[in-house]
């Protein structure tokens, strides 16, 4: 791919390190990035970063991942560096666009990114709302951000927040499931090592099964499930009176509903 030649990264703490980290392993040059960043907490090995914003020219690409509490001191920082072909990404939580356009007038083009932590390991799904993109500025974002998993775009922002409770903060619900896992089997006798170790290997190898085949996890939660058997009689537990399916959109609901407080607070 074809990388800008003016990317700036505006906070380098755990998620804009941990994008950025992905970009220089598939190949985005040194040269062209600039970190603005004070304090970085994740910074990739062979770069700096600086407190002040670099001149010479204003940026293609910029991605706002800075704290969202410190918007207000760090956009009129900004502003004036941001150019009328600039492209705006943000990752910023419950940031609306409304506020970011308002802030940003001048720029090109302003995103929206909802991602995870697996950027780490190129496994996130990437989600993406403009309301003013083109064609070709969707395609060119698909291919930046295919290094860290798939962009998936969204039509409508208030679905950024459902988006937000399932994908962005789904690792941390998933990684307490393997938690309980691992604490049940450990209670009922395993060793707790081994316990731990059953149940991240067993999650590893499920989710690697599901994202292979064809069929959708429900109809591979029947098919493990034996007439009579044992995952059958775990399996009716989960399902008594919908307890797993009203447990899970509670959590989905509550997280969803804490992004749209978040919008609110942010609103300029």
């Amino acid at each position: 791919m074809r990388w800008p030649d003016r990317i700036w990264v505006i906070g380098c703490g755990n998620m804009g390190g941990a994008i950025l980290q992905a970009w220089l392993d598939h190949g985005a040059p040194v040269a062209n990035i600039s970190i603005i960043d004070p304090n970085p907490s994740r910074l990739p090995e062979g770069l700096s970063a600086s407190s002040s914003f670099p001149t010479g020219g204003v940026p293609d690409l910029v991605l706002l991942a800075t704290k969202p509490q410190i918007l207000g001191d760090v956009a009129p920082l900004l502003r004036p560096h941001i150019g009328s072909h600039s492209k705006l990404v943000s990752i910023l939580a419950g940031v609306g666009t409304e506020t970011l356009e308002h802030l940003f007038p001048q720029a090109d083009t302003v995103m929206r990114l909802v991602p995870n932590m697996a950027v780490t390991v190129g496994k996130s799904p990437m989600i993406l709302y403009s309301r003013q993109i083109t064609d070709k500025s969707r395609l060119q974002m698909d291919d930046l951000f295919a290094p860290l998993g798939f962009a998936e775009w969204v039509v409508d922002e208030d679905l950024l927040h459902i988006a937000t409770a399932l994908s962005g903060s789904g690792p941390a619900f998933l990684f307490r499931f393997i938690d309980g896992l691992a604490a049940g089997g450990r209670q009922m006798g395993l060793p707790e090592d081994q316990a731990a170790r059953l149940a991240l290997a067993m999650v590893e190898g499920a989710a690697l099964l599901a994202a292979r085949s064809a069929e959708d996890p429900g109809t591979l939660a029947n098919q493990v499930a034996s007439p009579g058997g044992t995952t059958r009689k775990g399996l009716d537990v989960l399902d008594a009176d919908g307890r797993v399916d009203g447990l899970l959109l509670d959590v989905l609901e509550a997280a969803a509903t804490r992004s749209r407080e978040m919008a609110e607070e942010a609103k300029v």
